[in-house]
């Protein structure tokens, strides 16, 4: 039987190919862009897609994030290329931390807070889950971004409208 570390290698795997498709099309001339005063700017989105799997390693090596003693400050990404590297190197992270981690400690609590304000307490397996989640959230989002600046969107499960034949 496949254990939950093996599953979710391989869903990086898999999920990988498609994020870096769509990071690497991030342009690094319309860094500021976005499509409501509410959104985030693209490069900020693109760098949160790209800083994402950190958040398996973490799930994985530790009991809780902190803002106020670990504020979020990710790698400076400028366009697709440097997205796609830094992405890769936190994905290799993850990947060697769910190689070299075993599956009971998926029931081990993990807090995300800041400070006294607990945004999230749950189970390692559900924090891990959550961070895929995001992944496939945030790579969407990015689309509908690369859309309206009429860039044309790869395939992630299948074919895009823009290259359907």
């Amino acid at each position: 039987m496949i254990t939950f570390m093996e599953s979710f290698l391989n869903e990086l795997e898999h999920e990988s190919i498609g994020t870096k498709k769509m990071l690497a099309l991030v342009p690094a001339d319309k860094a500021d862009w976005k499509p409501h005063e509410k959104s985030m700017k693209l490069k900020d989105l693109a760098i949160h897609l790209a800083d994402l799997p950190t958040w398996i390693t973490l799930g994985l090596t530790t009991d809780e994030l902190d803002f106020v003693t670990s504020p979020y400050n990710p790698t400076n990404c400028d366009g697709g290329e440097e997205l796609v590297k830094y992405y890769e190197k936190n994905a290799a992270e993850a990947k060697q931390h769910l190689l070299n981690s075993k599956d009971a400690i998926l029931v081990e609590t993990w807090t995300l807070r800041n400070g006294d304000i607990v945004y999230m307490q749950q189970s390692k397996l559900d924090t891990i889950r959550h961070a895929y989640c995001q992944i496939v959230h945030h790579r969407a989002q990015l689309g509908v971004y690369l859309r309206l600046l009429n860039i044309p969107i790869p395939g992630v499960y299948g074919p895009s409208a823009d290259e359907a034949f």
